[in-house]
């Protein structure tokens, strides 16, 4: 398992502290749910390079899950490390993670390379090898540096040369009083952190160039003695070509391994300073990956890939002349994972593939191990074959898991991965949360997870509301891990997904559900506003969002929070402000936040000059000042101020603000208020509080600014004064009870050391408490309860300064589950066509295993007693009644109808099974009203009626009942005709009648439960045209003209005498009877003895306000009442009119009941006298 060699190793400044936190988490693409068996995975080690502080304990992480758990042993130098006979190592419970305490030892003794193995019954798992390394800091050999001296112009070198420490120093160059020695394209520090001086000037001269160097993991410094440098300026150097000071040579060779940063370095001397500059021979510096430092003098790649091998040319140049030199880059590769073994689940007799695919410069040699044993030297395995980078594994068997190792090195590294081969033969089970719910926007894509697990891999097929087969293809694709993506989804997507997953043993579906939002958009979007100073501005925001989403409006000024100034007033969908400033000016941005998208819109506030104001001017009042603290105790203090001016408007109130500099620094929170004539307050206190106070005043202008702050005031600590609120003890699975609270602030912590104390029992069982101590956290479950008990629980908080108050005992439940029995005895007792009742036998308490929420019935109908065949259409409906309930009614049912019904308990958790199904029938009723009533065939004597059946019959349908009679151009009816017909007889031609004449039709059918409502047609006989021709010429003879005036003045004098009487309180018979039926719409026409209740339209309420067939229109254009509000009233007296033996009226056909103008029912007929009556009220 060892590397055939170790990379050199490069360290990079800093690099060193990270690599003590830096942890690698190993993952794996299959991921087994954990109550299966299944062989040990490494979940976490630590880094191959570990360089420990020797002063703090060495951690080494060594984390691995499995079925069973595994155990851990360690090697260290290739040899068993027995951690229990050494007393200073320790392994932490439930991981193999050593912790090495090596304090007053040598932590030399500690070095070396260990590796973690963890092993269960199905197999062995190796870590890398990890190497332990403690960090040094050696100090700088003593040396006596001799003064240089040069003269001016030439090219200069000071060595730095720092011990060589692990990890590797950072090197800086600064004076006796440290500070840094000022850098530039002249004077420059190498990588090596050697001082180059491309020449020397006069400034330079100095006696303390002193080269530093920093330790990384100790975080110590140390110092080269320093260098004096003398420029002599008598025979000063002239001006000179441009020399390389290193690489020396006209080339050089780098190699760097691919995914390290390439640093390349040129420095150059001559005078003037010359200028750097790089380029690739035959090719481009990669732009994204390539930076400059040290003034050009250093070319830095990161991320180097095969590609950046090559000739780099570094150009010096001056105006004397250009130089260059070439370096050549060779890349080179540690191994890399080109496709990393994965874990194999297989069923029995099934075949598997682990492909350890690497690459590297040069070639990595791959080997393979089984259980951390060179697969060389396992034992044979038949069904086994290794192909350089591949194993087949061909008709596994049961208890043939394993874990296999690939290690591929080279020269500069290796690279080490476990990959397991679990044999096992599972059904189906998906992993992801039944009846998730997904949401998105509009024309966004939706993912909708199927994560499931099975040997053999199951199928995962998708479908839509539980009927629509999904396939892959536009719009849906469905991925390799049973993920469902739509690629942009639409509102009509949403609905429920169920996903099912197939293997040879068994079948297991999953319900999900999609939502598409409407996407959020701002509608009115605030506008450029240009503001008199001292005015209000108002940005309006006005937003649509999906009504299901909650938003959050929130509004930026220049990309930044609001001030916190009373000015700005956010409203629900606008900001003000007021009284604005030209601080106030700049771009205002209303933001709109769902849970699922966000939309956004600025505009700019410009503020100018305001209007001439009056000489007294109001303004805010000044700070107070003079902040000072007395009275001092652990829960008060006494603070005194001297206020400020109040600029012309008296001082309303003073404000006292705090800042806890402990637990929230930065934030000022108001503590109480001081009447404006107060100077003095009496601050209550909490302990464990670093407190810092001010004052701000207030008057009608608003508020002042704040004053400076008090000094600070720290008040002791002590125990908590309260326990954490909102209690609550709930259940979230069967055998489980989560108690959570609303932990305390720091604030409210009065000290050090905050946690709680988790106390509970089970109810009536006078046992003791259990409890549990935990940090400060604000929830702790309790596990392996039975299900549905209540709990008396209760939290307490706790410092280190002792205890809360006794806290309060609440009442919890342990977690439910589904019900387990169905009510018995279901019994249905029908009371009419329409209307059940069905009874049960309560189940018993136990059985509930949680709150009885109630029973509910499902019910539907299967099909009408008429018919033979199941309907398929019909849809179930189902009624809750409550848990105290053994009885409920079943209303809206349909007349002879069969029903079947069943009953489920329902607590919170869900539904319980359900009972033996129980049928039960409905009684005919009365049917529905006809469908329809056409007349056909108007002539002069005769019409033709035809009709359809009841959509409904409700039972068996006896027959039709026809009733008609005329009505003439008074509108007074004549006598009504009854006929009877057969259920199967449809139609009807009717002769013998008048011509022009209208008449009126009712229309009902029958059961034999009795008729339904009557539907109505109107429709005139064909007109006799010799009759209007003698009425013309009748109107034209004087004789009549006469005689129609004598008649006028008759009914004028008989309209005023029934005024009169009227006047006189009289009543006419109608008018009793209108009396006595307030409601003649609510009168039902009755058909045993020839009655009409209201001349009113028996047709469906659908048909309301349509015009009848062949209804007249009155000259003066005004249009009779539609055919739902025609009745007998408006032809009669009321409701309550009736007919003789012979058929005939009685009572006053001629009057017409009083309506309202509005109702559109005044008639163009003659007027009858009520009616002129009331056009003269």
């Amino acid at each position: 398992m060892h590397p055939t060699t170790d990379r050199n190793r490069k360290w990079l400044p800093g690099f060193g502290a990270m690599l003590l936190v830096l942890l690698s988490r190993v993952t794996s693409a299959l991921e087994v749910p954990l109550d299966l068996p299944q062989p040990p995975t490494i979940t976490l080690q630590s880094p191959k390079d570990y360089i420990f502080d020797p002063r703090e304990n060495i951690v080494i992480h060594c984390e691995a899950k499995g079925k069973p758990t595994p155990s851990f042993s360690w090697t260290r130098n290739g040899t068993h490390f027995d951690v229990e006979k050494d007393s200073k190592v320790l392994v932490k419970p439930g991981s193999g993670t050593l912790v090495i305490d090596i304090s007053g030892e040598k932590a030399e003794a500690y070095e070396g390379t260990y590796q973690c193995t963890a092993h269960n019954e199905h197999g062995t798992a190796v870590s890398n090898n990890i190497v332990i390394r403690q960090s040094r800091s050696p100090l700088w050999s003593k040396e006596r540096n001799e003064a240089i001296t040069v003269q001016m112009g030439v090219s200069l070198v000071l060595q730095c040369r720092p011990p060589a420490g692990l990890p590797p120093p950072v090197i800086f160059w600064m004076d006796n009083n440290f500070q840094r020695l000022q850098l530039d394209k002249r004077v420059s520090q190498a990588l090596n952190g050697d001082l180059y001086f491309s020449n020397v000037l006069q400034e330079d001269t100095r006696s303390d160039y002193i080269c530093y160097a920093r330790f990384p993991h100790t975080q110590t410094i140390q110092q080269k003695q320093p260098i004096s440098v003398t420029v002599l300026n008598n025979s000063p150097e002239g001006e000179r070509r441009p020399g390389f000071m290193m690489p020396l040579g006209p080339t050089s060779t780098k190699m760097v391994l691919r995914g390290e940063t390439l640093e390349l370095e040129c420095i150059a001397e001559g005078l003037p300073t010359p200028e750097m500059s790089w380029q690739k021979d035959g090719g481009e510096l990669p732009g994204s990956r390539t930076s400059f430092q040290n003034f050009k003098k250093t070319l830095k790649i990161s991320d180097v890939n095969e590609a950046d091998g090559g000739d780099y040319r570094c150009t010096a140049a001056n105006n004397l002349a250009t130089v260059y030199h070439i370096i050549k880059v060779t890349v080179k590769a540690a191994p890399f994972w080109v496709s990393a073994p994965r874990n194999l689940v297989l069923a029995p007799n099934e075949t598997g593939i682990l492909t350890c695919r690497v690459s590297g410069e040069p070639k990595p040699k791959i080997s393979w191990f089984v259980n951390g044993v060179p697969i060389e030297n396992a034992p044979e395995d038949h069904t086994r074959k290794v192909e350089d980078d591949t194993v087949i594994l061909s008709n596994v068997q049961s208890g043939s898991s394993a874990v296999y190792q690939c290690n591929a090195s080279n020269e500069f590294g290796y690279l080490m991965a476990n990959a397991f081969v679990s044999v096992l033969a599972e059904a189906p089970r998906v992993l992801t949360p039944p009846n998730r719910v997904y949401q998105v926007i509009t024309n966004n894509p939706a993912l909708l997870h199927c994560s499931c697990f099975g040997s053999p891999i199951p199928t995962i097929t998708w479908f839509k509301d539980s009927q629509t087969s999904i396939k892959n293809g536009d719009p849906y694709v469905i991925h390799e891990n049973g993920t469902l993506e739509i690629h942009v989804a639409q509102p009509r997507d949403s609905g429920k997904y169920t996903c099912i997953a197939t293997n040879n043993l068994g079948i297991k579906e999953n319900h999900v559900f999609l939502e598409v939002k409407v996407s959020t958009r701002i509608l009115k979007q605030p506008e450029y506003k240009v503001v008199q100073r001292g005015m209000s501005a108002v940005f309006e925001c006005k937003v649509k969002h999906d009504p299901s989403l909650i938003p959050t409006m929130t509004w930026l000024k220049d990309n930044g929070e609001l001030p916190d100034d009373e000015r700005f007033e956010v409203d629900t969908d606008s900001l003000t402000v007021k009284h604005v400033t030209d601080e106030d000016e700049g771009t205002y941005t209303c933001i709109m936040n769902t849970t699922l998208d966000r939309d956004s819109a600025s505009a700019m506030l410009t503020v100018v000059e305001a209007t001439p104001t009056p000489a007294i001017v109001h303004e805010k009042p000044d700070a107070p000042t003079n902040l000072e603290l007395t009275d001092q105790t652990d829960r008060s203090v006494q603070l005194s101020w001297i206020p400020g001016d109040d600029n012309n408007s008296p001082t309303q109130k003073f404000l006292i603000q705090y800042e806890d500099l402990l637990h929230q620094p930065g934030l000022w929170i108001n503590l109480t208020e001081v009447a404006g004539t107060g100077t003095t307050a009496q601050l209550k206190l909490s302990p464990f509080v670093y407190y810092s106070f001010r004052v701000l005043a207030q008057n009608l202008v608003g508020y002042s600014g704040p004053s400076q702050p008090s000094r600070q005031y720290r008040t002791n600590p002590a125990a908590p004064d309260e326990n954490p609120s909102d209690v609550r003890g709930v259940g979230t699975e069967s055998d489980n009870l989560v108690i959570s609270w609303t932990p305390l602030t720091g604030f409210q912590s009065n000290g050090p050391g905050l946690e709680y104390k988790v106390l509970w029992r089970q109810k009536d069982m006078d046992g003791d408490w259990s409890w549990k101590n935990v940090a400060n956290i604000s929830r702790f479950v309790v596990t392996g309860i039975p299900t549905f008990v209540p709990f008396e629980i209760k939290v307490q908080a706790m410092n280190d300064y002792g205890s809360g108050p006794e806290p309060e005992v609440l009442i919890g439940y342990s977690g439910e589950d589904l019900p387990l029995s169905a009510p018995e005895s279901v019994q249905v007792m029908v009371h009419n066509s329409t209307l059940a009742e069905v009874h049960w036998e309560p189940v018993s308490f136990p059985s509930v295993r949680g709150k009885l929420r109630g029973y509910k019935v499902y019910y539907h109908r299967e099909r009408g007693l008429h018919e033979t065949e199941k309907m398929t259409d019909e849809e179930e409906q189902a009624l809750t009644f409550s848990g105290n309930r053994s009885e409920g009614r079943l209303p809206g049912l349909q007349p002879y109808s069969l029903y079947i019904l069943f009953i489920r308990v329902v607590n919170s958790k869900g539904e319980g099974p359900q009972s033996p199904s129980k049928t039960f029938e409905t009684p005919e009723g009365v049917p529905d009203p006809p469908s329809f009533l056409r007349i056909l065939n108007h002539s002069l004597d005769s019409l033709t009626l035809e009709w359809g059946p009841p959509m409904n019959n409700n039972g068996r349908l006896a027959g039709f009942t026809l009733k008609y009679q005329p009505v003439n151009t008074t509108n007074e009816l004549g006598p009504v005709k009854i006929m009877t017909f057969l259920a199967n007889e449809t139609t009807i031609t009717l002769s013998s009648l008048n011509s022009s004449m209208l008449y009126k039709f009712y229309l009902s059918a029958k059961t034999i439960k009795g008729s339904s409502h009557f539907i109505t047609k109107e429709a005139f006989t064909v007109m006799d045209t010799a009759v209007p021709s003698r009425q013309v010429d009748i109107a034209t003879q004087g004789w009549f003209i006469g005689l129609m005036c004598a008649i006028a003045l008759l009914i004028l004098v008989l309209l005023i005498v029934c005024f009169i009487k009227r006047n006189k309180g009289g009543k006419y018979p109608v008018k009793e009877k209108e009396d006595a039926h307030q409601d003649p719409e609510i009168q039902p026409m009755k058909e045993d003895d020839g009655t009409f209740g209201e001349y009113r339209s028996m047709e469906s309420d659908t048909e309301d306000h349509k015009p009848l067939k062949g209804s007249r229109t009155p000259s003066n254009g005004t249009v009779r009442r539609d055919e739902s509000d025609d009745s007998l009233v408006d032809y009669g007296e009321g409701g309550d009119g009736q007919f003789n033996e012979d058929g005939s009226f009685i009572g006053q056909y001629s009057g017409k009941k009083e309506k309202d103008t509005h109702e559109g029912n005044e008639s163009s007929e003659a007027p009858s006298p009520v009616n002129a009556m009331n056009s003269f009220v």
